[in-house]
């Protein structure tokens, strides 16, 4: 028995058990999560995935509603106007004119920002279902970023159930359908395109089938800059296949393959520059038009010395990206991230390492860290816990809204323009 503090009345047994409404919550609760759970792996996946798209519409369309003057479209638009701003409209100027045969450049000489930033897949593709269709290709643009974005639940269910049961492999999928910048993912931007290509060529790393990982290999390199870290990763396995050759077993055809598959990711890293020398005339016309966004000349690694002064100050900011290595080092080789396998846990630390040198640290890094998704397999294997997995979606929802109303809502800056997102 216990007594109230406040009114010195003993709670009787009777009036500690739940009520008749709980109760029926709580069964309908439990009788809705065995039906869900004796669901195909497939529907449940989808399903999972229809249920943050419907949250990132109803955030992105009351989001749509604090918008007021912007360089697009009068206030208040309506979602399928909103979501048509930023790089949104660089890919359709691609769809509609193409990449420019010659580089634009300032009064003064620079070059100017072009399209040339922009990978192609992406917009060919919607090119040619708008000219196939004769849907209108701001449609197609919607369209190919949300099925792309199911197809890769669906692919990354499958390649994290190579590593994790069930359960935790569809939590690991739920953890990136409601990341803080899952909303890209039905945006017309090609990051949907590009997580369905990445995920299906880390599924058949994995499973070692390297042949047929050739050709997604080579249009992932195309759709976004994630070449260069997968070209990394697939050497950094090849020779941990080497070393641990005998123990393992594996066979000199299979090393033959990877190493196949390996050259085969390498070349198609550098293709997109080369395409880009080769329309243009300009050997560095791709990377010095990134540079044009970044207000600067591309040097590996300094950006982030720069954004630590001018985040820690002169003392504590040249150490600032030291100690953030270390911490992803520690973070990268913990137990839980080692679970995900070699292969995706060298897919990180190569992707981790390309950010450090080449990305300018900005309000566009936390959608660049959309492609480290084999963390969302480790972190739903880090605790069984029903508490700890809710809290964690819900955090991410309520991180999501911070995302898009902070970065995605255009509000102008004191010196001009916004932070991009």
């Amino acid at each position: 028995m216990m007594t109230d503090a406040m009114t010195g009345v003993e709670d009787s047994p009777a009036t500690a058990r739940p009520s008749a409404v709980h109760r029926a919550l709580a069964g309908l609760v439990r009788a809705g999560a065995a039906r869900f759970g004796g669901l195909p792996w497939w529907v449940q996946v989808v399903s999972v995935y229809a249920v943050s798209r419907v949250v990132s519409f109803c955030i992105i369309s009351a989001a749509a509603l604090q918008q007021g003057h912007n360089p697009w479209f009068p206030a208040q638009p309506d979602y399928w106007h909103f979501v048509q701003i930023w790089d949104s409209e660089w890919y359709g100027r691609i769809v509609q004119n193409g990449y420019p045969s010659t580089l634009p450049h300032t009064p003064t000489g620079a070059v100017k920002e072009n399209a040339w930033a922009f990978y192609p897949v992406y917009p060919l593709v919607i090119r040619g279902l708008s000219s196939v269709s004769g849907l209108p290709w701001q449609a197609w643009a919607q369209i190919v970023a949300l099925v792309a974005g199911f197809a890769a639940a669906l692919v990354l269910y499958r390649l994290f159930r190579l590593r994790a049961g069930h359960d935790t492999a569809l939590w690991g999928v739920a953890f990136v359908a409601f990341f803080p910048v899952s909303a890209i993912l039905q945006i017309p931007y090609a990051e949907s395109l590009g997580l369905l290509f990445l995920a299906w060529a880390l599924l058949w790393v994995v499973e070692r089938r390297y042949l047929a990982a050739m050709p997604v290999v080579a249009v992932m390199a195309l759709t976004r800059p994630v070449g260069v870290p997968f070209a990394l990763m697939l050497a950094g396995v090849f020779l941990v296949r080497v070393v641990r050759r005998r123990r393992e077993g594996t066979t000199a055809g299979e090393l033959a393959r990877l190493g196949a598959l390996t050259v085969v990711g390498g070349a198609a890293a550098a293709a997109w520059p080369a395409i880009a020398w080769a329309l243009t005339g300009v050997p560095d016309a791709y990377t010095t038009t990134e540079a044009v966004w970044r207000g600067q000349d591309l040097v590996p690694f300094l950006p982030w010395f720069d954004t630590g002064q001018y985040l820690f100050g002169p003392v504590m900011g040249p150490i600032a990206p030291f100690v953030l290595v270390v911490l992803g080092a520690l973070y990268l080789t913990s137990a839980h991230v080692r679970r995900v396998g070699l292969e995706m846990q060298l897919w990180c630390a190569a992707y981790a390492l390309y950010l450090l040198a080449f990305l300018y640290p900005q309000t566009s890094t936390f959608r660049m860290m959309l492609p480290l998704v084999p963390l969302a397999l480790a972190a739903a294997g880090l605790s069984r816990s029903r508490a700890y997995r809710w809290t964690a979606l819900v955090m991410f929802v309520l991180l999501q809204i911070v995302w898009v109303v902070w970065l995605w809502v255009w509000f102008p800056l004191p010196s001009g323009g916004d932070w991009a997102p």
